[in-house]
């Protein structure tokens, strides 16, 4: 039995790419919400692949990480390669309110639950490669880099790795981009930036990496946070290359998103006890 109302999955018939698209009448969004997803060709089904969940920015929705990003592309490549090992690529929609939902829970929704309950959730019943023994890894862009490291600071017990690229590392960063005022958010808590996550997580956190362009706007949030982080001993990775707030910028580095997932996924990269401050297998 379905622990969704309805899902609506696309007609392999008609699918290109590999791309797969999912439709959810999901309960934490108390509608619909859609996923697009990339299955490596040719994987066996008696073996759960990972799941690596794209997080899109403000403006966007589920398309948008494969049709402006080239993820899947990118993704294939590395896979055929050998440089990385088969993985299942979710870009789920945000939720799609206002201009960006923050992937945080406002308003009577919980735009969190949905990315980080319901999509893996969904296509363990829908795709023959994902079970709920998957590990789960979140990267993201932009609002979506909010959501992967605090989605990933909130839920470390079910997160394997984490990355952002040219992240809002600050709730009131999303001002920058946004129509709508943030008291409109109307959040149950006080909105939380990343550090403030990283300071009430509970156990072992996943491993960590985030990475800005020189020119981008948010360029000092995530200077301020690999500056928080190093004053707290916490390991991370973190790398500024040339580029802005852009797609030329997201498609050159979500290489990097993949080959640290995949570090993690083979125990290179330990997981991270911040209140020892130690690294852990």
């Amino acid at each position: 039995m379905s622990a969704f109302r309805t899902i609506e999955i696309s007609d392999s018939a008609y699918e290109l790419g590999g791309l797969r698209f999912l439709t959810i009448k999901s309960p934490n969004l108390k509608g619909r919400g859609d996923v697009c997803v990339w299955v490596p060709a040719n994987t066996p089904t008696d073996q759960p692949l990972p799941v690596y969940l794209l997080l899109h920015g403000v403006y966007g929705s589920a398309w948008i990480w494969a049709m402006k990003g080239g993820a899947h592309t990118t993704a294939q490549r590395m896979m055929q390669s050998g440089e990385i090992q088969p993985a299942i690529i979710a870009m789920p929609s945000d939720g799609l309110w206002g201009d960006g939902s923050a992937y945080a829970a406002h308003n009577g929704y919980d735009y969190g639950k949905w990315i980080v309950e319901d999509v893996p959730k969904a296509l363990a019943e829908q795709l023959e490669q994902v079970d709920e023994t998957s590990p789960i890894c979140i990267g993201g862009l932009s609002m979506g880099g909010y959501g992967a490291l605090s989605l990933g600071l909130r839920y470390a017990d079910r997160i394997a790795g984490i990355s952002g690229h040219s992240s809002i590392t600050r709730f009131e960063e999303m001002k920058l981009f946004v129509e709508e005022p943030l008291n409109e958010y109307a959040m149950p808590e006080t909105p939380m930036d990343v550090i403030q996550w990283l300071d009430q997580a509970k156990g072992t956190i996943p491993p960590l990496r985030f990475d800005c362009g020189v020119i981008d706007e948010l360029i000092e949030g995530n200077r301020l946070l690999h500056q928080q982080l190093i004053e707290r001993n916490i390991p991370h990775e973190y790398t500024e290359f040339q580029g802005g707030h852009e797609w030329p910028y997201w498609q050159e580095h979500v290489a990097k998103t993949y080959r640290w997932f995949d570090r993690c996924l083979a125990g290179e990269l330990p997981r991270i006890d911040p209140a020892t401050r130690s690294t852990s297998a």
